[in-house]
């Protein structure tokens, strides 16, 4: 076995691929990747507005703007057709896994991350436009939308929920996780075909914490750089094996529900100094999945060492946050600030990919 479907057969990990385009698909290589070990595939706006901008779409694009179709219903079109012909190559791992793969992940667009409402109104759009039971919807963990999160589960809709850097918030989601399965549960629902992801974002935390630590410029200081993200994921793990195996989740279990797993997420290495395959080594173990681009996939085939870590010392974890605590740097902040970025940042990428399709239907128009 290689590596990929070696953390599934002995450690119970997931490995998903972190990529969608037109290509991807209409080349075989995501049927490559299910083959080699892929069990899944996340999408997200920043990965739509690249391959848009590379030209993929063109034809379709070209097509749908001669039948008078607007930018909006393009981008839905490149969306849901590439998560629905994901879902369709990724349906023999679904059903396989009974349920627990096999899924892709579509994005309820970044400007609704503060109105749950229309989250849920999205999330349930998306869902019925796709039409396939392997996908997950995402939405983001703000405040704002955890009503959204629980009523989109409540509703019978497998949730991935994204953007998670703070432990405490993952707490708040995962007890909506809960809620809103126990709603469905009682209206007569099926909880052993829902399923939902708390997807966890890794190197983006040490980039963050790294940059302050380096500002500072003090060598004893300098030795906490790379130690915060898999601590701070660790801690996560921690927290879901505490709440999955406790009292509130008991009932759900005795029926069939499935946990809702922790997906590690930005699991490239963004530091040259760091062992490119460091965010899947760190964070190995049960119950969780790794998405990784194609290039940590090739990194991890080639040279991870694989062994399980993810629970490795707890006790080491919480001592390395708190020594960054210690320095003058509040995790609260950095996670505060992150999730802040990232709901701007996606926002961004979406405004960018919306930009891309315009530019692209006036360019064909002109020819």
């Amino acid at each position: 076995m290689n590596t990929l479907q070696r953390l599934h057969a002995e450690f119970d990990q997931s490995p998903w691929v972190d990529s969608i385009d037109r290509q991807l698909i209409e080349s075989g290589g995501l049927a490559e990747l299910v083959s080699d070990g892929i069990r899944g595939l996340t999408s997200n706006p920043t990965i739509f507005a690249k391959a848009v901008a590379a030209g993929h779409y063109d034809e379709l694009i070209a097509r749908m703007h001669a039948a008078g179709s607007d930018t909006q219903a393009i981008y839905q079109a490149i969306a849901v057709g590439d998560i629905r012909d994901a879902a369709d190559i990724l349906r023999s791992v679904y059903e396989a896994s009974g349920g627990a793969d096999g899924l892709a992940s579509i994005e309820v667009e970044p400007a609704l991350a503060l109105d749950a409402a229309a989250t849920l109104a999205r999330a349930q759009e998306l869902w019925a436009a796709v039409d396939r039971p392997n996908i997950f919807i995402k939405i983001p963990g703000t405040a704002a939308c955890l009503p959204a999160i629980e009523n989109t589960l409540a509703a019978g809709i497998n949730v991935n929920v994204t953007l998670l850097f703070s432990v405490e918030v993952y707490r708040q989601v995962a007890a909506a996780f809960i809620a809103g399965l126990g709603r469905w549960q009682a209206a007569g629902g099926d909880v052993r075909r829902v399923a939902s992801v708390a997807s966890f974002f890794v190197s983006r935390v040490d980039t963050k914490v790294d940059r302050a630590l380096d500002v500072m410029a003090d060598p004893d200081v300098s030795a906490l750089r790379g130690t915060a993200a898999i601590a701070n994921a660790r801690m996560a793990y921690a927290a879901f094996e505490e709440i999955f195996s406790g009292a509130g989740f008991a009932r759900l279990r005795a029926a069939g529900a499935r946990v809702q797993r922790c997906l590690w997420a930005s699991t490239s290495t963004k530091d040259p100094a760091y062992r490119d395959v460091r965010y899947v080594e760190e964070l190995i173990g049960p119950q969780t999945v790794n998405t990784l681009p194609r290039e940590t996939i090739a990194a991890a085939l080639d040279h991870a060492v694989l062994e399980r870590t993810v629970d490795r010392d707890p006790a080491s974890a919480a001592a390395a946050l708190a020594a960054i605590e210690d320095v003058g740097i509040s995790m609260a902040t950095v996670t505060d600030e992150l999730l802040d970025e990232g709901v701007r940042a996606f926002g961004a990428s979406f405004d960018e990919l919306m930009g891309t399709i315009e530019q692209t239907r006036s360019s064909l128009a002109g020819t």
